[in-house]
Order: structure tokens, then C-alpha cells, then sequence
């Protein structure tokens, strides 16, 4: 992914706290797939604001964390949900 890209959740997508499982989801209409702490970190950078460069800044900076690995790692996640039709990009 791009650094200057701008991934955002589309309609009708959303970070959810699935009580039941006690675990964070993404849904989609009739699609749901459950968060890893990895996933969900990098989800919650996701505004729909910010590029895919600054959200990985973002990442390394509070995790105290090698930028380049973060968006190596987070650039195949945001790939595969975008595949999926989870997310779009800018």
C-alpha cells in the first residue's frame, strides 16, 4: 500500500465489541471476521482521514516499534480486507 493512500471502512463497516465472544469484530452485511489485538490495533488508526504512512507513524510511535515492520506487516492485512471488500482506499 501506498504511504500517500487513504484507507477508510466503507458503508456499512464497522469495528464492533461482540459481548458474546468477548473478542472485536469487523462487520460487514451478513460478513463478520474477528480481531486479533494486531488487527484491531491497526483498524483503530483507520479514520478514513489519514494515510496509510501516518497511521503506521502513528503505530511505531506507540508501540515503540519499527515503522518500516508496521507497515510492511499492516500493508498485507489492509490488502487481504480490501480484497475482501472490508476496506477501501483513496
Amino acid at each position: 500500500m501506498d504511504a500517500d493512500a487513504i484507507p477508510y471502512l466503507p458503508r456499512g463497516v464497522r469495528i464492533h465489541r461482540d459481548r458474546v465472544r468477548e473478542a472485536w469484530v469487523l462487520l460487514a452485511p451478513e460478513r463478520a471476521i474477528t480481531l486479533d489485538q494486531v488487527a484491531h490495533a491497526v483498524l483503530s488508526e483507520v479514520d478514513g482521514e489519514r494515510s496509510f504512512g501516518a497511521i503506521c507513524a502513528a503505530l511505531g510511535s506507540k508501540y515503540n516499534a519499527p515503522e518500516e515492520e508496521i507497515a510492511k506487516d499492516s500493508a498485507g492485512f489492509l490488502k487481504a480486507l480490501k480484497d475482501r471488500r472490508f476496506l477501501e482506499v483513496r
